[in-house]
């Protein structure tokens, strides 16, 4: 079957005092949702999935819209800050040389699952999504450390390093996932999509 691992778009900063922040998309990120929906409407998807937090699910909405299909929420594909009170896009905390970035990398960040149990969670839950759907295409709208986590257990990297490279948002990483259990990348940071559009793409890029 065939995986497409896809990032949410760009979410608002939203910090609380207490209770989970689940931040929604910022304007900047439902143009890039609907860049990434027409880009894929030429493709056929057997079904689409996000995480159950809101910023993977609007991001998915445009890739459902005008399919038969409903979408399927995974709460195993959520990232390791998802009982955080607090989201600020990682962009806003590097620039701005944010202690909390290097808290983030490190593992410390307030409102962080720990990182064997997030990496063998989401691991667990993309695995199950290619069980339901052999000989399928599927798209899962998920998170950076998710698809760092699932990547880094393809390539047999170190369970330690939370975030070896960065997905840019709604970034498409493509996974082909046989039956007898060999998985293979075949796209990385795919975002054609937005080239030309003027819109944030990740740390270093506009479109």
């Amino acid at each position: 079957m065939e995986l497409l691992l896809i990032r949410h778009g760009l979410p608002i900063r939203r910090e609380l005092v207490e209770g989970i922040a689940d931040p929604e998309l910022a304007p900047d990120g439902h143009a890039q949702a609907e860049l990434l929906g027409a880009y894929l409407a030429g493709e056929h998807l057997d079904a689409v999935y996000a995480s159950s937090l809101r910023r993977a699910q609007q991001t998915a909405e445009p890739v459902v819209a005008g399919r038969d299909l409903e979408l399927r929420i995974e709460p195993d594909v959520a990232e390791f800050d998802k009982d955080s009170p607090e989201y600020v896009p990682v962009e806003e905390l590097k620039a701005n040389n944010d202690p909390r970035w290097q808290a983030m990398l490190d593992g410390n960040m307030e409102g962080m699952e720990d990182h064997d149990v997030f990496a063998a969670r989401s691991i667990a839950g993309v695995e199950r999504i290619i069980d339901t759907h052999r000989g399928h295409r599927v798209a899962v709208v998920c998170h950076g450390g998710v698809i760092n986590a699932y990547l880094s257990h393809i390539l047999d990297l170190e369970s330690g390093q939370r975030g070896f490279f960065y997905p840019n948002y709604t970034s498409i990483h493509r996974v082909a996932a046989a039956s007898t259990g060999e998985r293979s990348v075949v796209t990385v940071n795919e975002t054609s999509h937005l080239r030309g559009s003027g819109l944030p793409m990740g740390l270093f890029q506009k479109g």
